[in-house]
């Protein structure tokens, strides 16, 4: 995110190429600059959200919400490679409207706006933080990455004949070979000259080696790399549907739009062959095949203003902490089995927990830590039967 920051203050800073041009492509670049915020605010949520959990003192809490950095995550790691690839774009056109005046400047223009057209719908999806949003954008990727990198190829091949006409095939060859110093386009554009009809397909087979490093034809994966993966998919954390989609596209599989979303067999072996990496993470009420199951905020909503007082705020605002519940068992913890009795029931979650809360805080004499509110809350969860798989309110 730093190296794609600085390239794009660079470039937001140039008086000429993409700067000049009467200011026409600016446009492109400050769609760059926007994207910024979303990605350093996914990338701070996580890390605040992972700073939460290793301060709770509830097995169960904490790795509840560790998971709930899975979407920020997700969405970070698979829009930092769309933005890198857009900037790609953006140092091309740089470089066209400095040295290649033989290609049009409305020509280039139509090329940046078909290419911001074609990236725009999955970065707007990732950047909503919707779960299921993020997982379909993020296992989508390697087919748009596949595409940026044949418009990519198109724009400098256009470039190439054009210049040709000048004398200048030399210069092409020797400068857009440059231009993908970013993005994972580089895993998969074909060398200047002679161009073949289409990008190449790398990195295919990937296969672990004695030393405990997965290789392939444009790929190093690190055994300490799959170590974290395979305890973050056993988590729940990141799902394989996301991991297989970041493995092809790092690994030059960028033309796989036809895949099957299927771990290379190395990559299996690595992360181990349990069923959490078979598995296939179903997501909301399509992967399911059913309705939406209710949604039950565990820290109660009509105590937000007490519970923003004890520090729930931004990622740790209570709508995170909101858990699907099969329609039975929504209406017993809110019933004692009979609906109707609603909140007279003394069991009643919203009602029980609270209890619970001002006791203990009675008793402390001062008002209750977040995570000792999150430790007595994990109690009664586990009392309850409700599981720590948390989602927001507004997501999936």
């Amino acid at each position: 995110m730093g190296t794609i920051s600085l390239a794009l203050s660079k470039l937001a800073a140039r008086q000429e190429g993409i700067g000049g041009a009467n200011g026409v492509f600016t446009r492109y670049v400050d769609y760059g600059t926007q994207q910024l915020p979303w990605l350093n605010g996914a990338l701070a949520g996580s890390t605040s959200l992972t700073d939460a959990a290793a301060e709770v003192a509830d097995d169960d809490m904490e790795l509840g919400i560790l998971r709930m950095t899975g979407p920020r995550v997700q969405a970070a790691m698979f829009g930092a490679m769309l933005l890198a690839s857009w900037t790609d774009f953006l140092r091309l056109a740089d470089l066209s409207l400095q040295q290649f005046p033989s290609y049009s400047t409305e020509r280039l223009f139509m090329d940046m706006d078909r290419v911001q057209r074609l990236l725009a719908p999955t970065m707007t999806a990732l950047a909503s933080g919707d779960p299921e949003q993020v997982e379909a954008a993020a296992t989508a990727m390697p087919e748009l990455m596949g595409k940026l990198t044949r418009e990519f190829d198109a724009i400098r091949e256009g470039m190439r004949k054009s210049a040709e006409r000048y004398g200048q095939v030399m210069a092409v060859v020797q400068v857009i070979d440059l231009v993908t110093m970013l993005s994972t386009l580089k895993m998969s554009l074909p060398r200047l000259p002679p161009p073949p009809a289409a990008p190449v397909t790398l990195g295919v087979a990937l296969v672990m080696g004695a030393n405990g490093v997965m290789t392939g034809s444009q790929i190093v994966v690190s055994a300490e790399w799959v170590e974290m993966i395979r305890r973050l998919v056993q988590a729940g954390v990141i799902s394989i549907p996301a991991v297989s989609a970041a493995v092809r596209i790092h690994a030059g599989q960028v033309m796989m739009a036809q895949g099957n979303g299927e771990l290379p067999q190395g990559v299996r072996d690595a992360l181990g062959d349990s069923p959490e990496v078979r598995g296939m993470r179903v997501t909301g009420k399509a992967g399911a095949g059913m309705s939406e199951a209710p949604k039950h905020h565990v820290l109660p909503n009509e105590h937000r203003e007490w519970f923003e007082q004890r520090g729930f705020k931004g990622a740790m605002d209570i709508d995170q902490f909101c858990v699907k519940l099969e329609q039975a068992h929504h209406e017993a913890i809110h019933g004692g089995g009979n609906w109707r009795l609603g909140r007279t029931w003394p069991g009643e979650w919203n009602r029980m927990i609270m209890d619970v809360l001002h006791e203990a805080e009675s008793a402390a004499g001062r008002p209750l830590a977040r995570n000792t509110i999150l430790r007595l809350v994990a109690k009664e969860m586990t009392r309850y039967s409700i599981p720590a798989n948390f989602t927001s309110w507004s997501g999936g």
